[in-house]
């Protein structure tokens, strides 16, 4: 199956109240498709900057904006899709094949992001030219 843009879904996680405040909590394969194999978190991105911009090639990742707000914009080969992604119980799980880039943060956002496998820079795509051949491939 080749994934697309409409592949990306924002997830509720789920969100305790009470008078003390919120409290969210992530299972693996139970709040998010996969099994956790890694956490890491951006933060302090300056504004005008950009993060990501890559697309992995069996990498799932599920992203969560903990603080501030930030857009995921995603790219299948075809067609865009940009995702605002401002609250810390709402997830995004990006499948691999898909170009995605964290633009326009505000001031002070925390980007946590959850991941299926163990860093291997062998799964990155990070030349666009070179994703594109890679999508045309699958069909």
């Amino acid at each position: 199956m080749k994934p697309n843009v409409s592949d990306l879904k924002i997830l509720e996680l789920p969100k305790r109240s009470d008078v003390r405040g919120n409290l969210t909590f992530i299972e693996s394969e139970r709040h998010v498709p996969f099994d956790i194999r890694r956490v890491f978190y951006l933060y302090d991105v300056p504004t005008a900057e950009s993060r990501g911009a890559h697309a992995h090639r069996a990498l799932h990742q599920f992203l969560i904006c903990l603080s501030g707000s930030f857009d995921v914009e995603a790219d299948d080969g075809i067609a865009k899709r940009t995702i605002h992604l401002n609250r810390p119980w709402l997830g995004l799980h990006v499948p691999p094949m898909i170009w995605a880039s964290e633009v326009n943060f505000d001031a002070g956002s925390v980007c946590l992001v959850l991941t299926s496998d163990y860093y291997d820079e062998a799964d990155y795509i990070r030349d666009y030219d070179t994703f594109l051949a890679l999508k045309r491939a699958l069909q």
